[in-house]
C-alpha cells in the first residue's frame, strides 16, 4: 500500500502564515534569543562570592541555582515530545518557533553550569531539591511530556502545556527570577548572574506566551476542555505553593539571609498564577482565528 503523498506547505498557495502568533514569536526569538552564555563575564561574581557573601547567603544562592540548573536540564530533555506532536499535526509555524524554544532551553542549562563553574562549585547539589521539587521535575514533568509519545489528544497536549509552560515556567521560574533580583540585583551583587537571568526571563516570556497561546488554541478548538484545564491549573497552584513553602522553610532553617520576606515571595507566586489563569480564560468563546492574531503583549512577551 502506498502512503499518502506528502504535501509541502511552503510551496503551496498557503505558504507561511507570517501574521500568526507562533511565527511572530519565532521572529522575536531570532532577534532577541541569540545571546551566548559564554560571553557573560563572571569575574566580579567570583569576587562577590568570595568576599561579600557569608556562608548563609552562599547556601541560599546555591539552593536557588541548583534548582534552576536541574530545572533547565529537565525542560531541555522533556520538550521533544511536544515538538513531535506539533510536527505530526503539520503546524509548521508552531514547530518553527519550538525549534528556537529548545535551543534556548539548552543555553539556559549551559548558563547555570557556567556560573557554578565560575564560582568553583563542583560538588553534588541535589540535596537542595526538596520533596515536592523532586516530584515535579523527576516525575510529573517527564511523565506528562512523555505521555505525548502515545497520546497526542488535545487533552494530553493541554496538560503538557499546563505543567511545562504555566506551572514550571510561568509560576516557579518567574518566582525564582524575582528571588534573584530581590536578593542580588537590589544589592548590586553577582552582575554576571543577573545579566544571564535577564536574558533567561526574556526568553521564558516567549515560552510562557507560547504555552498561553497553545492553551487558548486548544480551548477555542475544544471548548469542552475548558473546565478540565481550569481544574488542572488549580492542582498546579497547590503544587506551586508546596514548592515555594518548602524552599522558604529550608531557607529559614538554615538562616538563609537571601530570603528576606517569605510572605512577599508567596504573594508573588500567587500573582503569577492569577495572571496565567486570567490569560487562559480569555480564550473562552473565541474563534481560533482570533487566537492566531493575538498580540505578543497580550500574553506577556518581553522585548
Amino acid at each position: 500500500m502506498m502512503s499518502q503523498e506528502r504535501k509541502m506547505i511552503t510551496t503551496s498557495e498557503r505558504g507561511i502564515n507570517t501574521d500568526s502568533l507562533p511565527y511572530r514569536l519565532y521572529r522575536k526569538a531570532k532577534k532577541f534569543g541569540i545571546w551566548n552564555p559564554e560571553d557573560i563575564d563572571f569575574s566580579q561574581d567570583k569576587i562577590d562570592w568570595e568576599t561579600k557573601l557569608n556562608d548563609a547567603q552562599k547556601d541560599g544562592l546555591l539552593r536557588l541555582m541548583s534548582q534552576f540548573q536541574a530545572g533547565e536540564e529537565a525542560v531541555t530533555l522533556d520538550l521533544l515530545p511536544l515538538i513531535n506532536v506539533v510536527a505530526k499535526e503539520g503546524r509548521l509555524e508552531e514547530e518553527m518557533y519550538l525549534t528556537t524554544f529548545l535551543f534556548e532551553e539548552a543555553k539556559h542549562t549551559e548558563f547555570f553550569r557556567l556560573a557554578l563553574n565560575a564560582l568553583g562549585v563542583t560538588e553534588d547539589l541535589s540535596h537542595y531539591h526538596t520533596g515536592t521539587y523532586k516530584y515535579v521535575f523527576y516525575e510529573l514533568l517527564p511523565e506528562t511530556m512523555n505521555r505525548l509519545h502515545h497520546d497526542s489528544s488535545p487533552k494530553a497536549v493541554a496538560e503538557a502545556a499546563i505543567v511545562y509552560n504555566m506551572f514550571v515556567e510561568g509560576i516557579l521560574a518567574e518566582t525564582g527570577y524575582y528571588s534573584f533580583y530581590r536578593s542580588l540585583g537590589d544589592l548590586g551583587l553577582m552582575p554576571g548572574l543577573i545579566e544571564g537571568i535577564k536574558h533567561l526571563q526574556r526568553d521564558e516570556s516567549r515560552h510562557i506566551g507560547f504555552g498561553t497561546y497553545l492553551l487558548q488554541r486548544i480551548i477555542s478548538e475544544n471548548p469542552d476542555l475548558y473546565d478540565h484545564i481550569m481544574k488542572k491549573m488549580m492542582e498546579m497552584a497547590m503544587l506551586a505553593n508546596n514548592v515555594v513553602s518548602e524552599n522558604i522553610e529550608a531557607a529559614l532553617e538554615r538562616n538563609d539571609e537571601l530570603e528576606t520576606d517569605p510572605e512577599e515571595t508567596k504573594r508573588f507566586a500567587e500573582t503569577q498564577f492569577k495572571a496565567r489563569i486570567s490569560a487562559i480564560s480569555r480564550a473562552k468563546g473565541k474563534h481560533v482565528d482570533e487566537i492566531y492574531k493575538l498580540k505578543e503583549e497580550e500574553i506577556g512577551v518581553i522585548d
